[in-house]
């Protein structure tokens, strides 16, 4: 199994945590993590708020790809819509240069209202600006070229310079929850991402509808899915369930804080659909104490015997996946977010590596 390390940078659940301290600690655990055997450093696009704070994250990791040259580096994900898709590939080909073909790139179309809002960018154009600037940025990072006629980019053609010097196959990646956007990923022959915040049993039609789109799409077999998660890991399970519903549950109340998951506007917004029915099942659940139970449920906590079984179950439901890990989040202190990162490389990421393929019966066809 492929096992990276997510990164968040957030501020939210710690009491006067300086934005600087916030990057010390996760840049440290990044360094952890390369020394640990993990395969790929990832992180999220976000702006303006302490929910997350990394407003380039192609600029992050090319700082990591210097710092850590023995791992893989990831976008989760650059927010297409905020960016000219231009400057998007040329960064993308710069990273992907000076690590060396060590550069995962993944695409995402945004969530959070108040971020379109301070890019003056609208929300019902984001899936159509997606699936405009996505291939375009494909295409230029497997040719060298990049060009658009559509509704938002017209691009004339240009060479990118430097040339992208290694092929990104098997290294696009598309976050995909609902519909829209796991057909979105199938057509560019993605890997799926997801995050988890609700039971995967949820999940799996979505899931097995992306698999089907893609072989629809393609013919071949689909790239495995990414499951990013949010882990509490210890030697005593009780308190990692104490530390879990306190941390990954402030985690869950930033998320709803960022996204406004309980307001009504997604009802409003062109292609959010699935968004508005994941805020009315939150509310029908308890609202944010329903949504945290849920959470818990989908994400790995306790033992490292614990997750390991928690994640044998996950696999024999849906198949291979690559998984995608954050130690840091909801206030963690930096000691718990480390001993987890620590145990979790020693007893969990040894197991996960030495698993073979799933056998063919395991996820549904």
């Amino acid at each position: 199994m492929d096992v990276g390390m997510m990164m968040i940078f957030s501020s939210y659940g710690w009491e006067g945590c300086p934005d600087g301290q916030v990057w010390e600690e996760e840049l440290r655990l990044a360094r952890i993590a390369a020394e640990s055997g993990f395969d790929c450093l990832w992180s999220a696009e976000h702006h303006f708020n302490d929910y997350s704070f990394v407003p380039d994250n192609i600029q992050l990791m090319t700082y990591l790809a210097a710092a850590c040259p023995g791992i893989d580096v990831g976008t989760a994900a650059v927010i297409l819509p905020w960016h000219d898709p231009l400057r998007v590939a040329e960064n993308a080909a710069v990273l992907d240069l000076l690590s060396k073909g060590r550069f995962r790139f993944g695409m995402g179309r945004g969530l959070a209202r108040r971020e379109f809002e301070a890019f003056r960018v609208s929300m019902d154009e984001s899936r159509e600006r997606f699936d405009e600037a996505a291939p375009m940025i494909i295409e230029a990072l497997r040719t060298g070229f990049i060009e658009g006629k559509g509704k938002f980019y017209k691009q004339p053609r240009i060479e990118l310079r430097p040339r992208p010097q290694h092929s990104f196959e098997g290294r696009i990646y598309a976050v995909a929850s609902s519909e829209d956007s796991v057909n979105s990923a199938a057509k560019l022959g993605a890997h799926m991402v997801m995050f988890a915040d609700r039971p995967w049993e949820m999940r799996q039609p979505v899931i097995e509808r992306g698999r089907a789109l893609h072989r629809q799409y393609h013919g071949t077999e689909p790239p495995t899915l990414m499951m990013t998660e949010f882990v509490i890991c210890g030697t005593d399970l009780a308190r990692c369930e104490e530390e879990a519903y306190r941390y990954q549950g402030k985690f869950v109340e930033s998320n709803f804080h960022h996204y406004e998951f309980l307001g009504e506007h997604f009802a409003s917004v062109k292609g959010y659909d699935s968004y508005q029915q994941k805020a009315d099942l939150a509310r029908k659940a308890g609202g944010l104490e329903g949504a945290v139970k849920g959470f818990m449920q989908a994400a790995s906590w306790g033992t490292p015997e614990k997750i390991l079984r928690g994640l044998e179950a996950r696999r024999t439901l849906l198949g291979d996946f690559e998984l995608n890990v954050s130690f840091r989040f909801g206030g963690t202190p930096y000691d718990v977010a480390e001993r987890g990162l620590r145990l979790f490389a020693k007893e969990v990421l040894p197991v996960l590596k030495s698993w073979g393929k799933a056998s063919t019966g395991q996820a549904a066809a």
